[in-house]
């Protein structure tokens, strides 16, 4: 599994942060508390940004997805959608934001996916990505960071809006 410099030094930098104490800051960003929670949201892949736009690369990406939060910071994450490369994915996985800015909750999605013809020949594979997540109410909002991965992954800034059910 490869990871680029960025995304590594992201999700050291995040774990470390994680670690602080409720009173402890890290930059500019408040850590959240973990307390229970038990809430349900529908959410739906809408578009990416691609970081390079010369590839014939598909950015409108529609799809669905079921996030279960279980905690103030972490929800299990499910759904599918119509990729960057004209194909069907699927993904699995956990949804973490530890740290905040006003209303704007920074943190990960690590988990499965595939659908991904130059990742394991279009099976399933691991993933590690930033996100960044805002709520408004029932409504809400996700920005996913895809690292370039060579020539297996274009990497751009997809976008999903989110309701929540209860």
């Amino acid at each position: 599994m490869m990871f680029d410099l960025r995304t590594v030094c992201f999700l050291i930098g995040l774990s470390f942060a994680a670690n602080c104490s409720a009173a402890d800051m890290f930059g500019p960003f408040d850590r959240v508390e973990d307390l229970p929670r038990s809430e349900l949201w529908l959410s739906t892949g809408i578009e990416t940004w691609h970081f390079k736009n010369d590839q014939g690369l598909n950015s409108h990406n529609p799809g669905w997805g079921i996030d279960y939060r279980f905690s103030t910071t972490t929800s299990i994450t499910g759904g599918k959608f119509f990729n960057s490369v004209w194909q069907d994915s699927n993904y699995l996985g956990i949804s973490w934001h530890p740290l905040a800015v006003g209303p704007f909750r920074f943190g990960m999605f690590a988990g499965l996916l595939d659908g991904y013809p130059r990742m394991e020949s279009g099976g399933t594979f691991f993933a590690a990505v930033p996100a960044i997540s805002a709520e408004y109410g029932r409504l809400g909002a996700n920005l996913i960071v895809i690292p370039s991965i060579r020539d297996k992954v274009y990497g751009g800034i997809s976008l999903q809006l989110k309701l929540k059910l209860y």
